[in-house]
């Protein structure tokens, strides 16, 4: 009898759940964010998902190798046309002051023994990409924290600048250690308060009230879709949602900020990178206030 109950309890169930109402846009929303909660997911990974060998690594979900012999396809692309990797899992750390203040602290940080450094003149006017290796503060040659990239937004007229950081996020907790040592950042400047954390009872009951309103017509599917909140995964796997993201200096006012899984990052391989990304960005008209 108890057999026969839960056979019967499963079947009652698979009705309730279809496929098409699975595969509804909210619903899938509402999965894919219970899904990620352990290991964050990138833009791309439906994509590579459906195409690749996953693997969990540093806080995120990977694409590995191909299920398929793909390798002559991505050496073609390379040599003839263009390939895109996703590279959004390296994390970036904006800061922000006076320029005089944020070359001073970096150059305790950084060595002109090992090549170009932060005051680099091409680097520093916002024109190139720079690339370097990052020591503990005074510590150079020993102690090396790992090799990171670097971009400064072009000047604008005043005394301060923004500079991003991109590191790899094996070295990240370290790098923002001692960044946040070097310019006195103490202070949390911005704390992101989370929504109050669901039991699976009003998961539940959220995903019938999301099922019921599968059932409606189109025409109500957008005031539906309103009236179901859909949680969103804040933070990376680099950082808990409940940690600052953002921290001030009151003796310098430089201002630390991680903009990891905020700025998404890709790298074209190719020698059709130029023509693709020219057809994919279009200006945008310069409206002033």
């Amino acid at each position: 009898k108890q057999a026969e109950k839960t056979v019967h309890q499963k079947k009652e169930q698979s009705k309730t759940k279809c496929r098409k109402a699975r595969r509804r846009h909210i619903n899938l929303v509402v999965e894919f964010n219970r899904r990620q909660r352990k290991n964050i997911w990138l833009e791309t990974h439906i994509w590579h998902a459906k195409r690749f060998h996953m693997i969990k690594k540093w806080g995120y979900c990977l694409g590995d190798s191909p299920t398929e012999k793909c390798y002559r396809a991505c050496y073609r692309a390379m040599t003839k046309h263009c390939l895109l990797q996703d590279l959004s899992y390296y994390c970036c750390l904006e800061l922000t002051g006076k320029e005089n203040e944020l070359l001073k602290q970096l150059a305790r940080i950084c060595s002109i023994d090992t090549g170009l450094t932060f005051e680099e003149a091409s680097c520093l006017s916002g024109r190139y990409e720079g690339s370097l290796n990052l020591y503990r503060a005074d510590c150079y040659p020993e102690e090396m924290l790992g090799p990171i990239t670097f971009i400064w937004k072009p000047r604008d007229g005043s005394e301060n600048r923004q500079l991003w950081i991109w590191m790899h996020p094996a070295v990240k907790q370290d790098i923002l250690r001692e960044l946040k040592a070097i310019f006195q950042c103490s202070e949390p400047e911005e704390i992101y308060v989370p929504e109050p954390v669901t039991t699976p009872i009003q998961e539940e009951k959220q995903m019938d009230v999301v099922l019921s309103l599968g059932k409606k017509r189109k025409k109500e599917d957008e005031e539906g879709e309103k009236a179901v909140p859909v949680k969103k995964i804040i933070g990376d796997g680099t950082r808990d949602p409940f940690q600052a993201y953002s921290w001030i200096s009151q003796a310098t006012g430089i201002v630390i900020s991680d903009r990891t899984m905020e700025i998404l990052r890709y790298r074209l391989i190719g020698p059709s990178s130029h023509s693709v990304l020219t057809e994919t960005l279009k200006a945008a008209s310069l409206q002033t206030v």
